[in-house]
């Protein structure tokens, strides 16, 4: 069991951890919806959470009516067309948009002297980070372009332990949606979920909250 004092590092997913971009991508993916002649439904909308793009466009194929077939350039179109509304939207955040509590916990966690790293399936993370004033607490990004597999593969979270020079057993992963819980827990590390637990129930940790997440509060979760 790993405990608090082993940690030296924090692995963050971006989406619905530091900011809430999920409701720009949720407003993306329901356009390309719309013009598939897919049905915009919960499920789906949470089903998309934490998964790379392509893979996103083919679930909504997929939940959608059988009267055609998309060759891949088709797809490449949707997808990039998704993506151009999708930066149009981020392009207002600003560190307002950061959610309640991450700022001080991403400021406490680099002067406690924690490494932090993201591992978001968004290509657009640079962006989103610099429209939010965070870049500078972060030592790298992992490339979502460089994968082999998307979440919930933990290929995502071992290279961010690896951006960190950091064993796995050493590093928290941050998650929201069930298929990055996987992935961190596939990597070998300590999976924190924020969100519904009855959603994250594969997480090591659970917060319902951001507000809730600070090192205080995990060391005493690690402890319990």
């Amino acid at each position: 069991m790993t405990k608090f004092s082993d940690i030296k590092g924090f692995a963050f997913d971006l989406d619905g951890v530091i900011a809430d971009t999920a409701r720009f991508h949720g407003q993306a993916w329901h356009q390309t919806a719309d013009e598939v002649g897919t049905p915009w439904t919960p499920e789906l909308a949470e089903g998309l959470k934490g998964i790379s793009r392509m893979d996103s466009l083919q679930m909504i194929l997929d939940h959608g009516p059988k009267t055609r077939t998309y060759t891949v350039d088709e797809k490449e179109m949707l997808a990039e067309k998704k993506n151009k509304n999708y930066q149009a939207l981020i392009a207002t955040l600003t560190p307002n948009d950061i959610l309640p509590g991450m700022a001080d916990f991403i400021q406490s966690a680099v002067a406690k002297g924690y490494q932090l790293s993201v591992a978001s399936a968004s290509k657009n993370a640079p962006m989103i980070l610099e429209h939010l004033g965070l870049t500078r607490y972060f030592v790298g990004i992992v490339d979502p372009a460089t994968l082999h597999a998307g979440k919930p593969d933990p290929e995502i979270f071992t290279r961010a332990a690896e951006i960190l020079q950091l064993q796995p057993s050493q590093v928290i992963g941050l998650e929201d949606s069930a298929a990055g819980i996987r992935s961190i827990n596939g990597a070998g590390e300590v999976s924190l979920g924020i969100g519904e637990q009855s959603v994250l129930q594969e997480a090591t940790l659970n917060f319902a909250t951001t507000v809730e997440v600070s090192l205080t509060a995990i060391e005493q979760a690690m402890t319990d």
